[in-house]
């Protein structure tokens, strides 16, 4: 059914029942979301981790009409969570045409929209605003101003209209009045200036706002929701007590508490369906790597934990791996995109702008901090399948003198053929589950898997430059061994004592 595009038509649909009248927005959320709950269906579609202890929290601080503060360290979905509050609101709701605080036609806020209902009676013109143009948001900063937010008076519009400056037709309205009527967000709010968070006690407490003192007084309908860093919030202590005592509830958010809610949530938001024309393949093990990188980071020591470990890490390093997979098969004709768990080394640029770093890992280094992050996260995943796995033959291999020299652009065909050579090897590559009818591309990440793990626990050894080998990286040399020339010796055939006699 076509909407009424007037106000007589709209209170002809209202009195016969036909429309409802409308409720404050946050009445309108309480009970779009009481149907949602009877039906069943999910309230915040891709927040993922948050359904037995973030989304009901939410679910009550809405069933009570609260404004809420969700509190959390960086990538925990924050954001995203409050830009998915608009889901509960009505899919469109009648205004006056062309009113910046998108009045209520039934029931005028401003003075020119209550002046034009007067004037224009049933013939006033009525606009029909759907639920994503009803969510405003406001990046808080240092340099935001009363007016910014509020509203200010335009001597402009006042000049123009030859009205007095105390006339509420001569304010320009902020941020906060244009939401009227939907849900206005503000993101890091430690960060707005102390005065500025007190114009917000108003519209917490007794639902209306104030500009320029002048005695104008906005009986606004908004919902009001805030994000902010624990960091920022206790510590500097930059949210006034006053207007902490307004906000009606106070949620903490958390990063992803098990790698499979981890996965899920990368696998949603990473680009990895490239446009190459080459299908891409990410090996579970390889995703497992990833996130366990971010947990290993969370925990580590060298890492500032107060700072957090973003959720974006484990996202953009699997864009890299992704990457990394695609110019090497580029480079070789490869048919397929099949990431492997020594692409991430290569991945290291999206890992060390994520971590902050303290004071030893900073004389570490981000990189040498990234690297030894990534082994333990190549050991944790794979010390799993170990288990299962009898590498005995390889590692001995390795330990009598065999080395093999890999880098990430080493074809998966150059890789088997290097790989045929380690007893036992292969087929260890099949016992985790890829089987010899897969492609070269996963049969290879499998092979890579497997040598990088065993780096990993230290059963065999891996040079940045990627030469692996057993004995610590060096071949044990026979006792009374003797070199002709100095053309027959090789630095690596010595142990570390022979080496330091023979150059001194």
């Amino acid at each position: 059914m076509a909407h009424p595009r007037t106000l007589g038509a709209l209170r002809e649909e209202v009195a016969a029942g036909r429309f409802p009248r409308s409720d404050s927005v946050k009445d309108e959320i309480r009970r779009n979301l009481i149907a949602a709950l009877r039906s069943g269906r999910p309230l915040f579609p891709g927040i993922v981790g948050y359904d037995d202890t973030v989304v009901p929290q939410v679910v009550n601080a809405l069933l009570s009409r609260h404004n809420f503060i969700l509190l959390g360290l960086r990538g925990q979905a924050k954001t995203r969570l409050l830009r998915s509050l608009t889901s509960l609101l009505d899919s469109e709701i009648p205004v006056v045409a062309g009113c910046e605080l998108h009045d209520d036609p039934l029931r005028p806020l401003c003075a020119d929209c209550r002046r034009r209902v007067a004037e224009e009676g049933g013939d006033l013109a009525i606009d029909w605003l759907p639920r994503e143009a009803r969510y405003v948001e406001k990046l808080a900063t240092p340099d935001v101003t009363i007016a910014d937010l509020i509203g200010d008076v335009d001597p402009i519009k006042a000049a123009r209209a030859g009205r007095e400056l105390g006339d509420e037709l001569t304010m320009h309205y902020g941020l906060l009045p244009r939401a009227n009527r939907g849900i206005f967000a503000v993101n890091e709010l430690p960060d707005l200036a102390s005065k500025v968070q007190v114009g917000l006690f108003n519209i917490l407490q007794e639902g209306d706002v104030q500009i320029k003192g002048y005695p104008v007084r906005l009986a606004l309908d908004v919902l009001l929701v805030f994000s902010a860093n624990p960091e920022d919030y206790t510590a500097r202590g930059k949210i006034i007590t006053p207007l902490k005592d307004r906000i009606g509830s106070e949620i903490r958010t958390h990063y992803p508490r098990t790698r499979h809610e981890a996965m899920a949530i990368t696998a949603q938001e990473a680009w990895t369906d490239r446009d190459a024309g080459l299908p891409v393949s990410v090996p579970t093990f390889v995703r497992e790597v990833v996130e366990q990188l971010a947990f290993h980071a969370r925990g580590d020591q060298h890492v500032d934990r107060r700072s957090g470990v973003s959720q974006r890490l484990p996202i953009t390093t699997l864009e890299n791996v992704v990457s990394n997979a695609e110019r090497r098969a580029l480079l070789h004709g490869e048919a397929e995109i099949v990431p492997r768990v020594g692409d991430i080394y290569a991945a290291l640029p999206a890992v060390t702008g994520k971590i902050e770093l303290e004071y030893e890992g900073e004389l570490k280094g981000a990189e040498t901090v990234a690297r030894e992050l990534v082994r333990q996260a190549i050991a944790t995943v794979f010390d799993g399948v170990a288990l299962t796995i009898d590498t005995q033959a390889i590692v001995d291999w390795f330990n009598g003198g065999g080395e093999l020299s890999l880098s990430d652009t080493t074809s998966a065909d150059a890789l088997l053929e290097l790989a045929a050579e380690v007893p036992g090897l292969l087929d260890a590559a099949e016992a985790i589950g890829v089987a010899p009818s897969a492609t070269s591309a996963a049969r290879a990440a499998a092979v890579d898997f497997l040598l990088e793990g065993l780096c990993a626990l230290k059963r065999i050894s891996r040079s940045e430059e990627g030469r692996m080998s057993g004995s610590g990286g060096r071949r044990p040399v026979a006792a009374g061994a003797s070199f002709d020339s100095l053309a027959d010796f090789d630095d690596d055939d010595l142990p570390p004592k022979g080496r330091k006699k023979y150059y001194n």
